[in-house]
């Protein structure tokens, strides 16, 4: 095996890449398979794909780790419905996550043959893509290879003499770090405030407009012509033994590491192996302190934690979660107070404020924070972030953003519980 083919069997989502960095346009990513899952999947019947997907045992990128066959079939397979729509949420604001971004703007026509795929097995025959509104290089590239498409029978009325049609919009968004929570994203794309809907209904019932809705995220669907073209066994097998998910997942590590990055990696490997091998180690004079596995919004964990397979699961035996796999590097010289601060800063001001706990409690413990940081705290203080943290989680907020904001601070509060409480004001006698 060549070292072309070696590197498209193990790396499905970046064998394409240019080492210019330049996009991969239509004609080189037909060259490089572009479009070959697309046709094969268009061969078949709905449900063979969506059992298909199923099987292999893919699940969500963004995050929240659903099985994505699953979420597929939730959609309702009655020919009286003649409207579905299939999202793909590009809202990537995770503070610490820039690999969407990636596959957006350097391979975007993997994420159309993705959606493509993914709107058939649904039978849905439009779709949107809802991008993050900064990534405005991503924008025009997409915009690009959504009119390459289009001219190439890849987009539009019956493709590939299929009789299938799919019409694929490029929204831009107004930056909302909510609207990454699937219904406050529909909220916004149908011209309203970007807030989280009441569930039941779920948007595979009742999403865009009343109508049944499938929401993925931007690596989700880039994985899904790779499956369709080597099929379940390949896909498995790409992620190491000991791990419970399948595939491969872009990971990477920032902060102060000499080669901060991405990198398309099986499920499964070992956060030290990231951190060692293709982040090479922390930058001379710093020494790791902490670090969190997949952006801002998941729990602390500890160097002696590096060791733990990245998957899912393993992840969450450990207190904290996979979440976007890009992880976090914190250096010995920063302050857990002053870190933690931050992160509950952006995720207060980014709150939709539609619930209390979100809307007064965020705002409420950066209050504590900026008190403690300034060795101005109360005694109490580290008292009422504890009750915070208890009561501010999942079943009593009305989406997922308070409780992850929760996770940092909870996590910090446990690992560097010394650096609060010498954030509390020593009255002189």
């Amino acid at each position: 095996m060549n070292t072309i083919n070696r590197i498209m069997e193990t790396h499905p989502l970046t064998w394409r890449l240019r080492n210019d960095h330049e996009p991969v346009w239509i004609k080189e990513y037909k060259e490089k398979h572009g479009y070959l899952g697309a046709k094969i999947a268009l061969k078949n019947q709905p449900n063979e794909i969506i059992q298909l997907i199923k099987d292999s045992g893919l699940k969500g990128r963004g995050g929240a780790g659903f099985p994505t066959g699953l979420k597929w079939s939730l959609i309702p397979n009655n020919p009286k419905i003649h409207t579905k729509y299939l999202i793909c949420n590009a809202d990537e604001m995770e503070p610490g996550t820039y690999k969407d971004r990636l596959l957006m703007e350097k391979l975007p026509h993997l994420l159309i043959e993705g959606m493509l795929i993914a709107s058939y097995a649904i039978q849905a025959n439009n779709g949107y893509i809802f991008l993050r509104g900064e990534y405005i290089e991503a924008a025009i590239h997409l915009q690009k290879a959504i009119s390459e498409a289009k001219k190439n029978n890849l987009l539009g009325q019956n493709i590939l003499n299929s009789n299938f049609n799919f019409n694929l919009i490029l929204h831009t968004g107004a930056g909302r770090y909510i609207c990454g929570e699937e219904t406050a994203l529909l909220n916004s794309l149908e011209g309203y405030r970007a807030i989280p809907r009441n569930k039941p209904p779920f948007p595979a019932n009742s999403g865009l407009w009343g109508k049944p809705t499938c929401i993925n995220n931007v690596e989700t669907l880039c994985n899904i012509p790779a499956i369709v073209e080597h099929g379940i066994k390949w896909y498995k097998n790409l992620s190491l033994k000991l791990s419970n998910d399948s595939g491969t997942k872009l990971m990477g590590f920032s902060g102060k590491v000499k080669n901060p990055g991405v990198w398309e990696l099986p499920l499964g490997i070992t956060a030290r192996e990231i951190l060692e091998d293709y982040a090479q180690g922390m930058k001379n004079n710093y020494t790791l302190k902490a670090w969190q596995p997949g952006g801002a919004g998941t729990e602390f964990l500890m160097p002696e934690h590096l060791d733990t397979p990245m998957d899912s699961v393993h992840i969450r035996n450990i207190g904290s979660r996979l979440g976007t796999a890009l992880s976090i590097a914190i250096d010995h010289k920063t302050n857990m107070v002053s870190l933690t601060k931050n992160l509950e800063k952006f995720f207060s001001r980014e709150s939709c404020g539609w619930c209390t706990p979100c809307r007064d409690g965020l705002p409420w413990i950066v209050k504590i924070l900026k008190s403690l940081e300034k060795k101005e705290g109360k005694k109490e203080d580290i008292k009422i972030l504890k009750n915070l943290c208890y009561f501010i989680k999942p079943g009593t907020t009305f989406c997922a953003h308070a409780p992850s904001a929760i996770g940092p601070l909870k996590s910090a509060m446990q690992y560097f519980k010394i650096e609060f409480e010498e954030g509390i004001k020593k009255i002189i006698k």
